[in-house]
């Protein structure tokens, strides 16, 4: 980490979707993120692995693993939060032990008078839930796509902004998210899943809308929450 780099304070960082031990995670990324920020509260909103299969992971993949393993220990004083997403799913007893973390199904938390509901979002993907061959298969394809097309990743940006089943995908995913953080009673609600990164929040019955995007694209996306509950959508290049 570059000691000039300018630390600064926020309550907030939620990460998503970094798939480790994928060809085009961008853990390095996530964890330079992270050394930017002085903050209370991280949550890992799901989708942080890739599959179950550690062989995959490369070196990054394990730096970024054990520094979240220091973050979360108590001494560092800050609030460790892992949310399952489809991909991680099945991980809770590993993390458990390897990380000192509980994973949770979803997390509900309060800043600055809002009351945040943080959710993965995959169970409101009604085609991932009832197609999984299909969407893997698809997930596949897209994945090498990314990695055979350049640093930029220029035709795979393309394809995801050009893609109107990305897009109804998008729409779906925060229809579903709104209308449950209703049930909750949640004041906002913030997925991942998509890999699509809302920089103006979906708002509907007074409930805001966000979605994190991801660490496999180029820029990545994150979260931040600062201390006055402002919720802002960065990005990593």
């Amino acid at each position: 980490m570059d000691e000039n780099i300018q630390i600064e304070t926020v309550d907030t960082i939620i990460l998503s979707d970094i798939h480790l031990g994928s060809e085009v995670s961008r853990a390095d990324k996530a964890k330079e993120v992270l050394q930017k920020y002085n903050f209370r509260r991280l949550i890992l909103l799901g989708d942080i692995f890739d599959d179950l299969n550690f062989h995959r992971l490369k070196r990054e993949h394990w730096g970024f693993l054990t520094y979240i393993r220091k973050l979360s220990n108590p001494k560092k004083q800050k609030e460790v939060i892992w949310v399952e997403g489809n991909h991680d799913a099945g991980l809770s007893k590993i993390m458990s032990h390897m990380m000192g973390l509980k994973v949770h199904k979803q997390y509900i938390f309060e800043t600055a008078g809002q009351k945040i509901l943080s959710i993965h979002g995959h169970q409101f993907d009604r085609f991932l839930n009832e197609n999984l061959i299909i969407s893997n298969i698809a997930g596949y394809i897209y994945n090498l796509i990314q990695r055979f097309g350049g640093k930029k990743q220029r035709f795979a940006r393309f394809l995801k902004k050009a893609s109107k089943g990305w897009l109804r995908l998008t729409e779906k995913i925060a229809i579903g998210a709104l209308k449950y953080a209703n049930r909750r009673k949640a004041n906002i609600v913030i997925c991942g899943h998509t890999h699509v990164a809302t920089v103006v929040p979906i708002v509907a019955n007074n409930i805001k809308y966000y979605n994190t995007g991801c660490f496999t694209d180029i820029p990545s996306n994150y979260i931040i929450i600062t201390e006055m509950g402002e919720i802002i959508n960065k990005d990593i290049e």
